[in-house]
């Protein structure tokens, strides 16, 4: 005998709608044998019974849904063979995700212009810098304010996590960089004085042990994060120097000064690897271009990445620099001009590369924020991101969101997708 795909109480209610149907229908006999080999012979049909009428009910119903699976069977082969004739369009992984409007959120309570936005490598926590002398700390996550770090006495003007997270380091117009604890509740535990004018940007070395900053007093400065004790000062530009930024593998730091120029330093000499020159105004901010760029670099340049792959990729080979001359150049190792992408209509002031490699991210006194395809060096997009000038830009290393800080004193926030 087959085992029953129905359970006890199933098969006794189909026995019970069976029965009621047979009496119901005049089947005396089959009724009475029925109910006599289904040990039923207390069921006694009738309208208030349960499985009155329910053998006719779940007929029909399993014949109109038949008609319905057969109806949908149909349409979906007919919208296959439609999906199969439609143009292949590709679909967007989230490697490529950009930032759209509208903002997810905006960050206020600022009093004075934003100077630099820093995200944390692990939590999701954004510091915001401020010409009004504070450090704040939010959530870019829910938007919600955490806490405002006080300390420096005039506008700080870049802030940085080290690569874990457990430090802030802060520079100002005040002459002095701070370090904040945030194991010790963002407790400031060392301030570092040797700069001789206001100190424009900082960066913890990929090892997490040092400290690179610049100044307006034409020097980069290296520090010794336990002791905070100056190592090494470079000098080379001939004005203030406005930003610095080390190599993924920290050997070089790329550097921008009112000069005009950017420069390549070797951080183990202080030598200067290399000069670019080729913008006619300050040159406000740098980076270096991230491996995962150098195909499309190689692409937009005509070099066959290909032929070229033989060579193992190391950092450092190509350098993104934005100025107030509006525009943005990319440089390769030599000092050469590879190419210059156009399209601002003010002042360059941030820039970023996006974790796939294809694209550099620029922000701009024209309000707007910009997203370049590197492949073809073409503006693929334009974001009206502020009110006002926007001055610094950040893209999150653990997931696809965006900040800009502005001169309207607001941090936005932008989703990727």
């Amino acid at each position: 005998m087959s085992t029953s795909a129905l359970n006890e109480r199933q098969r006794d209610e189909l026995h019970k709608a069976i029965l009621d149907y047979l009496n119901a229908n005049g089947f005396t006999e089959s009724f009475q044998t029925l109910r006599s080999e289904t040990k039923n012979q207390d069921f006694t049909p009738g309208p208030k019974q349960k499985s009155t009428g329910l053998l006719e009910k779940k007929w029909t119903s399993v014949i109109r849904l038949q008609k319905k699976i057969m109806d949908l069977e149909n349409r979906m082969s007919a919208m296959q063979e439609e999906l199969s004739n439609a143009p292949v369009r590709k679909v967007t992984s989230s490697v490529d995700w950009i930032p759209r409007p509208p903002e997810r959120w905006t960050l206020t309570g600022h009093r004075s212009p934003i100077t630099r936005v820093a995200f944390h490598p692990v939590f999701s926590i954004i510091a915001s810098a401020s010409e009004d002398t504070t450090i704040r700390i939010s959530d870019y996550e829910t938007g919600e304010y955490e806490r405002t770090l006080k300390g420096h006495t005039k506008a700080v003007q870049d802030i940085a996590f080290d690569a874990k997270g457990n430090f802030l380091v802060s520079c100002s117009n005040d002459l002095s960089i701070k370090i904040w604890d945030l194991q010790q509740d963002y407790k400031c535990i060392k301030t570092l004085f040797g700069h001789d004018h206001s100190v424009s940007s900082v960066a913890f070395m990929p090892s997490g042990d040092m400290i690179a900053s610049s100044s307006r007093d034409k020097t980069i400065k290296l520090w010794e994060l336990a002791t905070g004790y100056c190592v090494k000062t470079i000098s080379g530009h001939l004005e203030w120097v406005r930003f610095v930024q080390p190599s993924q593998d920290g050997r070089y730091l790329v550097s921008c000064s009112s000069d005009q120029t950017s420069r390549v330093w070797d951080v183990a000499t202080g030598e200067c690897k290399g000069e670019f020159r080729g913008h006619d105004n300050v040159v406000e901010c740098a980076a270096f271009a991230p491996i995962a760029s150098y195909p499309f670099i190689k692409e937009l340049i005509g070099i066959d990445p290909k032929v070229s792959s033989k060579e193992q990729p190391s950092p450092g080979q190509y350098v993104a620099t934005g100025s107030r001359d509006k525009t943005i150049r990319l440089w390769d190792s030599t000092g050469q001009c590879i190419h210059t992408l156009i399209g601002h209509d003010n002042w360059v002031r941030g820039l970023v590369f996006h974790p796939s490699g294809k694209f550099l991210l620029s922000a701009s006194d024209d309000k707007s924020i910009k997203i370049w395809d590197l492949k073809s060096g073409r503006c693929m997009k334009t974001l009206e991101a502020h009110s006002h000038f926007v001055t610094c830009i950040a893209f999150n290393a653990i997931s696809p969101i965006v900040a800009t800080g502005s001169v309207d004193q607001t941090v936005k926030i932008w989703q990727c997708r």
